[in-house]
């Protein structure tokens, strides 16, 4: 677009008042009110938003029970937290009983590494499920592990995946059940050539079946790999139609929602963000800078994607349709802080869990906290 010399003026105007805003008492340049993460982005507001839990350490995964409670597992403890529900089978509505269900033992935590990821596959209505499954990390490695699960407590744990490269950061973690297979998301472990490496396990969307073998109908006949390319991703969720989408951390330049597609190169470290570069598949939706979001949990419902977000301290929601992917707006929470895992709850509510007490955050005194919320859309 063309702007005649007024709108020049004014417009050269403008941004020297933005740099002078930015500017302390002390006459340093303070980069972050310059990318205010939900006050200059459209806002979309919630219908409710009700805390269920509280003094929370680090909360990561969160999983659904049958019965309408959820799991919650804790990075820098190891320990398995369970939030009662509702005797008729949806989450509580207010703060509500918190348990702990058992240790994961093995686990390592420190930097982002730590107990990260739960899952609990699919029963038949009204049955518990025998096993869970749980990414973490160790002194050695990172792994996931398949434990016994008889309603009340953790039992035996078996490794079912372990060899994943670890590191301070990059250590990937979210865990996500398909039917019979489970998905698993790794991080570079800050060696970024290796998500490019087909003999890695690390920077790659993984695809197995419950006891860790290649999963029947992987791009690679006998290979864990589902997708490679990736920095570190954190989020993964399924829509109406099975499609698998995931956030991914970028570094300074483009955090990415992507669409993920069997076999697929997701490109880093050769590329970040969109790219014409041939053989790589594009972010359906980038965030630049990445203060203003550094995705972490990812859910979606009724045709919409949710994604939590970090350093943003914003929840984005993305309308989807089909394939394509929408503009994204900040849901408006009446609050900021560091927000880490989103899920859609069964009763059709969404539970987001803040990230004040994992190192980076500046906690509360009832840090951190579970979220339930009906979002107005």
């Amino acid at each position: 677009m063309h702007l005649g010399p007024r709108a020049r003026l004014i417009a050269i105007a403008s941004a020297v008042l933005v740099i002078v805003g930015a500017l302390s008492i002390g006459g340093v340049l303070a980069f972050g009110p310059l990318f205010p993460a939900a006050n200059a982005q459209p806002t979309v507001d919630l219908v409710s938003k009700k805390t269920v839990a509280r003094s929370l350490t680090s909360p990561w995964g969160l999983a659904f029970l049958p019965d309408g409670s959820a799991l919650v597992s804790e990075r820098d403890t190891g320990l398995v937290r369970r939030i009662a529900g509702r005797s008729n089978g949806s989450p509580a509505r207010s703060l509500t009983k918190t348990s702990t269900v058992g240790t994961v033992s093995g686990v390592r935590a420190g930097g982002e590494g730590g107990l990260l990821g739960i899952a609990v596959p699919p029963t038949p209505r009204g049955t518990q499920p025998e096993v869970i499954f749980a990414y973490l990390t160790t002194a050695r490695d990172n792994r996931v592990v398949r434990i016994a699960w008889d309603g009340r407590n953790l039992g035996r744990q078996t490794p079912i995946v372990t060899g994943i490269p670890k590191n301070t950061y990059h250590n990937g973690g979210r865990i996500l059940v398909d039917d019979d297979v489970l998905y698993i998301a790794t991080g570079d472990a800050g060696i970024p050539e290796l998500a490019q490496d087909r003999t890695s396990l690390a920077g790659k969307v993984l695809r197995v079946d419950f006891d860790g073998a290649p999963a029947a109908g992987n791009p690679i006949d006998g290979s864990r790999i589902f997708t490679l390319g990736h920095r570190n991703v954190q989020g993964l969720a399924l829509d109406a139609a099975g499609r698998l989408w995931a956030t991914e951390f970028g570094t300074s330049k483009a955090d990415e929602l992507n669409l993920l597609r069997p076999g697929r190169n997701y490109g880093w470290p050769v590329v970040e963000g969109r790219s014409s570069k041939r053989g790589f598949t594009n972010p359906k939706v980038t965030w630049s800078p990445t203060s203003t979001a550094s995705p972490s949990g990812l859910a979606i419902q009724d045709g919409a994607a949710y994604v939590a977000s970090l350093r943003g301290e914003v929840l984005w929601r993305v309308p989807l349709k089909g394939t394509r992917a929408g503009k994204p707006r900040a849901v408006d929470l009446g609050e900021q802080s560091r927000l880490r895992t989103v899920a859609a709850a069964p009763d059709g509510r969404l539970w987001l869990s803040t990230s004040n007490t994992d190192g980076r955050g500046d906690p509360g005194s009832r840090d951190d906290r579970m979220l339930s919320l009906i979002v107005d859309d």
